[in-house]
């Protein structure tokens, strides 16, 4: 099996995933104070990517996948705003359990990781690049 082929699926399959984290992750940030419609209604639920391994057949080798985006149990944020469109009968609104610092964070691995995976792949490509240069002799 060849080792750049496999470094660079592996590397694209990490960069998939981390796409999905961030999108995931702007939307938590995109709806951080995001309340229900109507009074006593739910918000915004924050939501949580899970990651598996997966065999991939083409290079022998495990690959990250998806494996589900999920919803976070963790309870709302309430506070009390009697005069808020989205406040309760004892004027107790619901906000979403999001909290931005960690959505922050969050979002700062991913994108670390997204590039470690850019890089591999970029990587992968130069050497095959140099290997092709090396096949093709002086000329």
């Amino acid at each position: 099996m060849d080792p750049l082929l496999s470094a660079s699926r592996i590397a694209q399959s990490g960069l998939t995933a981390q796409s999905e984290r961030l999108r995931v992750v702007a939307e938590n940030l995109a709806n951080a104070n995001s309340t229900g419609r109507v009074a006593g209604a739910d918000p915004y639920t924050r939501k949580t990517v899970t990651f598996r391994t997966e065999f991939d057949e083409l290079v022998d080798q495990d690959v990250v996948k998806v494996s589900e985006v999920g919803r976070d149990r963790s309870p709302y944020r309430i506070e009390h705003e009697p005069g808020h469109p989205a406040a309760d009968a004892d004027g107790f609104v619901k906000y979403p359990n999001v909290e931005p610092v960690l959505e922050l964070a969050d979002m700062r691995e991913a994108n670390r990781a997204y590039l470690a995976n850019l890089q591999v792949i970029k990587s992968a490509r130069e050497a095959v690049s140099a290997m092709l240069d090396l096949l093709k002799g002086p000329g």
